[in-house]
């Protein structure tokens, strides 16, 4: 199987707007590109979980869609095959960056990692999350960008 050529920045900009579950929380692709990716979502109270912060299940997420993005940059449509997170302190803030990193890019795996920040009212950023993803490349392209 060849390689696919990764995605840019409006490709995924493409795929995140139509990814249903990402439009409802508000996901947004900022950056992307060369093995990274960064996704921002803003603080909404709905998201919170009993404690009054951010639910775990939003965390995961974040750091998820910010792994797959990055791998998908340099190789195109992937899938999850294993995902951790490690919650570092309670994430509560105006708005949320998860950060992600291609770590490896093989041709049958791709592991990546992604931080959570929190940003306060200055913009100021406190590491929330870390989370890990072993990925595995499609080969396809993705149904979300050509409309097949």
């Amino acid at each position: 199987m060849s390689v696919p050529h990764g995605f840019d920045l409006p490709a995924l900009e493409a795929v995140n707007a139509s990814a249903a579950f990402n439009r409802a929380a508000g996901f947004d692709v900022v950056a992307a590109g060369k093995g990274e990716a960064t996704i921002r979502m803003n603080w909404r109270d709905e998201l919170t979980q009993y404690s009054g912060h951010l639910h775990a299940g939003l965390i995961a997420a974040l750091l998820d869609t910010a792994c797959g993005f990055a791998a998908a940059t340099l190789v195109g449509a992937v899938t999850a095959s294993h995902f951790s997170m490690s919650c570092l302190r309670p994430a509560i803030g105006r708005s949320f960056l998860a950060k992600g990193t291609t770590l490896r890019a093989g041709r049958r795996q791709v592991f990546a990692r992604a931080e959570l920040f929190a940003a306060d009212e200055q913009d100021a950023l406190t590491l929330v999350a870390t989370g890990e993803t072993v990925l595995v490349p499609t080969g396809e392209p993705s149904r979300k960008i050509d409309g097949s």
